[in-house]
């Protein structure tokens, strides 16, 4: 299924569900930050998805870390809390929703790097380049707040 997303843009399509979703952002070693191409929109984005009905959220985030990128690994604590309205996902179904996402901070515990039907690319990037790739701005978001030193959890 794709998707288009729209934030801030007053030509996008009016939210009809809300449905919880997470986010890790995992640093290696050596500073590098985990990054996946997506099949459904090709941008490059920190793994994620949806919360399934009995997972907590951090077993969703350590799930979804592992099916987009063969990596495993352990939520550490939380960078953010996103329910933006003015950020909206269209599906090509005709659900538009509204985003509401938790992203983690997470460290890996083992794996290795492997696509999936979600992820066609899954990459280890140094932060001085990861900006210049094609992210969506709520991934950027997230992105600067994690890279914030002793910042407060952001929240929306």
């Amino acid at each position: 299924m794709t998707r288009v997303d729209y934030y801030n843009d007053p030509n996008a399509p009016k939210a009809n569900s809300i449905a919880v979703a997470v986010s890790a952002f995992i640093q290696d070693d050596e500073g590098r930050i985990l990054m996946i191409r997506r099949t459904d929109n090709d941008l490059y984005s920190i793994p994620g998805g949806q919360l399934e009905l009995g997972e907590t959220l951090a077993e969703a985030a350590i799930r979804e870390v592992r099916e987009e990128t063969g990596i495993d690994c352990e939520v550490t604590e939380v960078i953010g809390l996103y329910s933006d309205p003015r950020h909206v996902i269209a599906y090509d179904d005709g659900e538009v929703r509204q985003e509401f996402s938790i992203c983690f901070r997470a460290k890996t515990t083992g794996g290795s790097l492997r696509t999936s039907r979600e992820s066609k690319e899954v990459l280890w990037l140094h932060k001085e380049g990861i900006f210049d790739l094609n992210i969506h701005e709520s991934i950027r978001l997230r992105l600067s707040h994690s890279l914030e030193n002793n910042r407060p959890v952001y929240f929306s």
